[in-house]
């Protein structure tokens, strides 16, 4: 009988009443109990959560609970379960954390779709915990650590394949107090044949407790902080050759441990110990901090670098007291405030600078470069409106680079920038600024002013020749350009459906969407946007009111189109035509009377014709269509539709007399 598809470890200590919560999540997964095996080492709770855990497995055979004296931290519980684990995945739960129904399913589902070694799933903070979340931008069904931000979440709730734990004898470093999860997971994603990320389903919810006792929240020391620098540094570089590759992992423990560690060393009570750490710590960095590594850093933490390499303990001690000020704290549950205040900021020569402690003091003379953040700004921007007519495509909304204030209409050089794809044309089209007054007084603490970064546009599809146009502004302000993917934000009356239309000079526009990052696009020429599918026929009928007259019914999708441009039209063989005009109400919905009284064999569409340019549809063939009889000068005509054609035609004649007759007579005899 084959096993479990995920065993399923939770690590327990002191957890009421998060555990209960924990454990029902995993028991409720859809993915069916018969596909769970469910493990919980309680490491010597003295809180009721091990007679809890008992309660739980009474009634849940998938369920194993394992008692065991304290180890002092969740890698000896993770170590014990792993033994013990006999799924195809193996998924870390913390106690504290719960899952969404369908987390186990899907993840596991992403494994075996794309041969997955790792799958993340979305985690998303509950009760003010701060979760990652550049990772799950979108779904990757297959990725690793140097193409994606999978790197920059090394807890290790996700989901391992067991044969690559078993293969590579992967298990919690015990010797680690904080951070026994990184090695872990970090080997396991530079071993992994593929990664993949789940982002567009809760999946992991990572719960703040009421008491503050998350690991992650605890202050740990700076022995601790450096022992986890010193370890992941050296892991990254046995595994990864120096260059590139290993500098984007790097980026991320000099980033976030070394920040730790710094911050750490501000709580010593004694300069001495301070001292020694600080030596200690430039030698760590020695090894590996170049300008590979310096060129991807944050300029703050290239300040830090900086100091610590100079052994300026006073100096690097201020950096943090400024830090700690304005909000700055461990990984874990304390977030910035929104309110908070950053560093005055210099705009000089197209560079910015941010004015962090001891910016150009001459005593020190540390460089420009520490505080040099130009690479670090962003464009921010908001589509209000979107509006695509025939006479163009109108955008109006406001756009500014964060942190650098734009207040007047001198200080502002936006342009909107359209480009070809899959060419080199580029088009830049200069905008009317708009004033936006108030802007930026509910961010930074109010700090910047972006009241001149309201914009308009119109781009008029004449000046565009066939292809994909994407679009996106330059923002400039004192200097300084930033550029931007233009759709991404919008207002919530911006649609993102696709709207097609066509021009009168004949040409079939269409703004869309792309994907996954709803950023706009125009299509010139139907290269991916294609009319036909916007003109449909739902029916045809005799009308009751006018003799031979067809009833056409349908619907038209198109946004517009221009006046009399579309019609029934009946095609005769030698090219002869008759054609009703269509009249469509404000859902594009139509019902056109078309005389059927003109001798001859008619073919039917519905045809849209503009300067040249030509589509058609076939009106369907109608089964259930009676022949139409009428007289027209004493004389019977008829008109009857032709089996086994693809759309629907008539024979339209005269009934011969003679004819007539014979078959009347026939039918009699």
């Amino acid at each position: 009988m084959p096993g479990p598809d995920v065993t399923v470890i939770i690590a327990a200590y002191n957890a009421m009443p998060y555990v209960t919560r924990s454990v029902t999540s995993v028991l409720e997964q859809t993915l069916g109990a018969e596909r769970i095996e469910l493990i919980v080492v309680d490491d010597g709770s003295t809180d009721g959560t091990a007679g809890e855990l008992d309660r739980l497995a009474a009634g849940a055979p998938l369920m194993r609970v394992i008692h065991q004296p304290n180890s002092g931290g969740p890698a000896g519980p993770r170590n014990r379960g792993l033994d013990l684990a006999t799924g195809r995945h193996v998924f870390f739960l913390d106690a504290d954390d719960h899952l969404g129904p369908e987390a186990l399913a899907r993840m596991v589902a992403a494994a075996d779709d794309n041969g997955s070694d790792v799958v993340l799933g979305r985690i998303v903070g509950e009760g003010g915990r701060r979760a990652p979340t550049s990772m799950f931008g979108r779904n990757q069904p297959a990725t690793d650590v140097f193409a994606s931000r999978v790197y920059w979440t090394l807890n290790p709730m996700k989901l391992f394949r067991r044969e690559l734990i078993d293969r590579l004898g992967l298990r919690f470093d015990t010797g680690l107090s904080i951070g026994e999860d990184q090695p872990f997971t970090a080997t396991a994603y530079l071993e992994a044949a593929s990664i993949s990320v789940v982002a567009d389903y809760d999946c992991l919810y990572w719960v703040a407790r009421e008491d503050g006792n998350n690991i992650t929240a605890q202050p740990h020391g700076t022995r601790m902080r450096i022992d986890l620098f010193r370890k992941m540094t050296e892991l990254v570089a046995a595994k990864v050759p120096a260059g590139e590759r290993r500098d984007i992992l790097l980026h991320r423990h000099y980033a976030v441990e070394l920040r730790d560690a710094v911050l750490q060393l501000f709580r010593e009570p004694h300069r001495d110990v301070q001292d020694k750490y600080l030596r200690e710590l430039g030698d760590l960095i020695a090894p590996h901090y170049g300008d590979g590594l310096a060129a991807r850093l944050p300029a703050v933490v290239r300040l830090r670098c900086e100091l610590i390499r100079r052994g300026l303990l006073d100096e690097l001690l201020t950096l943090v007291r400024w830090e700690l000020d304005r909000g700055a704290a461990s990984y874990g549950i304390t977030t910035l405030s929104a309110t908070a205040s950053g560093p005055e900021i210099l705009a000089e020569n197209g560079r910015a600078y941010a004015e962090y402690p001891y910016f150009r003091d001459s005593t020190l003379n540390l460089p420009d470069d520490c505080y040099d953040i130009t690479a670090e700004l962003r464009a921010r921007h908001l589509v209000e409106s979107a509006e695509l007519t025939p006479s163009g495509l109108r955008l109006t909304g406001h756009a500014y680079i964060h942190r650098i204030s734009a207040t007047a209409a001198d200080e502002v050089s936006t342009e909107l920038i359209l480009r070809r794809r899959g060419s080199d044309t580029e088009l830049r089209l200069p905008v009317r600024r708009i004033p936006t007054p108030g802007l930026g007084a509910e961010e930074d603490g109010g700090q910047f002013d972006y009241s001149a970064a309201g914009f308009e546009v119109t781009i008029e599809p004449a000046s565009l020749s066939a292809g994909l146009w994407d679009l996106s502004l330059a923002v400039g302000a004192q200097g300084i350009t930033k550029e931007a993917r233009l759709g991404s934000r919008r207002a919530e009356t911006v649609s993102t459906r696709t709207t097609t239309l066509v021009t009168g000079d004949g040409t079939a526009v269409a703004l869309y969407t792309t994907k996954p990052y709803g950023n706009l696009s125009l299509d010139l020429g139907e290269t991916r946007h294609r009319v036909p599918p916007h003109l449909k026929v739902t029916g045809a009928a005799w009308s009751p009111d006018a003799p031979a007259t067809l009833a056409v019914n349908g619907r038209c999708t198109l946004a517009s189109w221009p006046a009399g441009a579309l019609t029934v039209r009946a095609l005769g063989p030698d090219g002869t035509e008759l054609t009703a005009p269509v009249e469509a109400s404000d859902d594009g919905s139509f019902t056109t009377l078309l005389p059927c009284t003109t001798a001859g064999e008619w073919r039917l569409s519905l045809r849209l014709a503009a300067a040249g340019a030509e589509w058609s549809v076939p009106v369907p063939p109608q089964p259930g269509l009676a022949v139409a009889r009428w007289q027209r000068l004493g004389m019977p005509w008829y008109a009857k539709p032709v089996p086994g054609k693809d759309a629907l035609t008539l024979r339209v004649g005269r009934v011969e007399l003679l004819k007539a007759v014979r078959g009347r007579l026939a039918g009699r005899g």
